[in-house]
């Protein structure tokens, strides 16, 4: 919604009759807690809430019921949806995108990691069709990806963080198993990438 508010208000890159829909229960309680709990906030991001709110983009609808995110659906002309689930293994990306991905005049944007074997990262890597739903769904939408907004730490944050620690022993559970072989003899010491069935005494 930041990225946002600026396309259309502060820049005008967006027109600002386009309707924006924030399709996620979850996405719209945390845009809550950040508009009403102000206190909390980083001095950079509490000044952005001063001159005005940086959440209110012109057309901006927030859809928490089922109903509300079908009819998104249904309405014609163009339109910015948001949804959760960036790696699109769940939840209400899944019908926007079996009645977006087959459009050749929409555009579909990935924020963030999306993991191998996901059906985001089909999408990304150029797959003709996917499956939603037990249907064959031609890729035929202009697809992008926007790497900056993961939350996921780089591997130099993570080495940094990893010697502050001091951990006698390390154990490499989330991520891809090539990034983490890669991570693993930088950490030093000892270091484990557990496979399914490993047990561990701590």
């Amino acid at each position: 919604l930041f990225c946002l508010h600026d396309a259309v208000v502060m820049t005008g890159r967006l027109q600002r009759s386009i309707q924006v829909f924030l399709d996620s229960p979850m996405a719209i309680s945390a845009t809550e807690i950040f508009r009403h709990q102000r206190e909390c906030l980083s001095d950079a991001v509490a000044a952005m809430f001063r001159d005005h709110d940086p959440f209110s983009v012109p057309g901006l609808h927030f859809t928490r019921e089922t109903a509300e995110s079908m009819r998104i659906n249904t309405i014609s002309g163009g339109a910015v949806i948001m949804a959760g689930s960036g790696m699109a293994t769940g939840g209400r990306i899944r019908h926007h995108l079996k009645h977006n991905l087959w459009r050749a005049d929409a555009g579909i944007v990935f924020v963030g990691f999306a993991a191998e074997g996901t059906l985001a990262r089909a999408i990304i890597n150029g797959a003709g069709t996917v499956r939603i739903f037990g249907e064959e769904i031609p890729v035929k939408a202009r697809i992008y990806t926007i790497g900056g907004f993961s939350a996921h730490a780089g591997q130099a944050e993570l080495v940094a963080w990893h010697r502050r620690s001091e951990a006698r022993r390390t154990y490499l559970v989330h991520g891809e198993e090539s990034a983490m072989a890669a991570l693993q003899p930088l950490l030093g010491g000892a270091v484990d990438m557990p496979r399914l069935g490993d047990s561990f005494d701590l």
